[in-house]
């Protein structure tokens, strides 16, 4: 509009909803029940594959201590879920059918399986209470354990909000590297440094992997990326790759230190915790701030450009 003193200038446009309400609803996972569910079925997954490869390379001491790991981890994040959801019928419930659409219902099934195949492994090993079926539920975790590490990157991934759905390409490989640096990390802490090779090599595969699938996901979501950058969720995520860079370093550098070991599995534990406490805090972010839902919306409509009209 212009006016007898020259043109004005349009004030830039804020991004409000109705009421002053979001334009997607918030997430209601509670802090830290899911955090540490995520964190738990992580660490249950990975840890079933460290004691089959431990196992195969005769590390019997490691193997055990991963078997027991997973058994906890799995049956630890059972209570937090449950705990999430309120009173443990609503997860029965939820193993009433099996509806391959839906990640919460394969999701909770995979946690099912995870759980009982790693407690027969733990169990049959700590008794020596037969040690085939034992050993087969542990080699039978090789195929439920990456699933439990990664199928709750596609719960999350499967919803609305916006930092979450756009990064479903990253996540899964986010989650795993948490999980693998997790289960590496707990090895190193609960056996001798002499039998803990496995526990080592698996850490650092998990710290690579978790600190490149962090990189790409900030860098390729643009906009949407911006939670995972900013606020408490990005305080969080720069402490996880510091701590999980100088976990993997310290895992390098340890030589025969049991200090510098325990140290290195520590700060890898501490960083896969905040990975996890970071993503959901990013997620919620991003569900509260209305741009992050209606600036990538316009934009897809400006790309399609206009509709055509059939017989015109």
């Amino acid at each position: 509009m212009v006016s007898g003193t020259g043109p004005e200038t349009v004030p830039e446009a804020e991004f409000r909803s109705y009421y002053g309400h979001p334009v997607i609803k918030r997430p209601i996972w509670h802090v830290p029940h899911m955090p540490l569910y995520l964190y738990l079925g992580g660490l249950s997954g990975a840890s079933s594959l460290t004691a089959v490869l431990a196992g195969l390379t005769g590390r019997h001491r490691l193997a055990r201590a991963a078997r027991i790991t997973a058994a906890l981890g799995a049956s630890t994040g059972s209570a937090f879920l449950i705990a999430e959801l309120g009173r443990p019928a609503r997860f029965l419930n939820m193993l009433r059918v099996f509806k391959p659409t839906s990640p919460m219902s394969v999701g909770s099934w995979i946690l099912a399986a995870q759980g009982g195949l790693s407690a027969a492994a733990a169990v049959s090993d700590v008794t020596g209470i037969l040690p085939a079926v034992g050993d087969a539920a542990a080699l039978a975790t090789v195929v439920t354990g990456p699933l439990t590490a990664t199928y709750t990157a596609v719960l999350v991934a499967d919803t609305a909000v916006p930092a979450w759905h756009a990064g479903y390409r990253e996540l899964p490989f986010l989650f795993a590297g948490s999980a693998l640096a997790s289960a590496g990390a707990a090895g190193m802490l609960a056996t001798p440094r002499a039998e803990a090779g496995p526990a080592r090599a698996v850490a650092l595969l998990g710290a690579a992997v978790e600190t490149a699938a962090a990189t790409l996901l900030e860098q390729r979501l643009g906009l949407v990326g911006e939670p995972y950058r900013q606020g408490r969720a990005g305080l969080l995520l720069r402490v996880a790759r510091a701590l999980t860079a100088g976990g993997g370093l310290l895992t390098l550098l340890a030589g025969r230190s049991r200090v510098a070991t325990a140290a290195s599995g520590l700060a890898l534990t501490a960083g896969a915790l905040c990975t996890r406490f970071g993503v959901l805090e990013a997620g919620r972010a991003s569900a509260a701030d209305p741009k992050y839902t209606v600036v990538p919306q316009r934009e897809r409509v400006e790309t399609a450009g206009p509709a055509s009209v059939p017989g015109r």
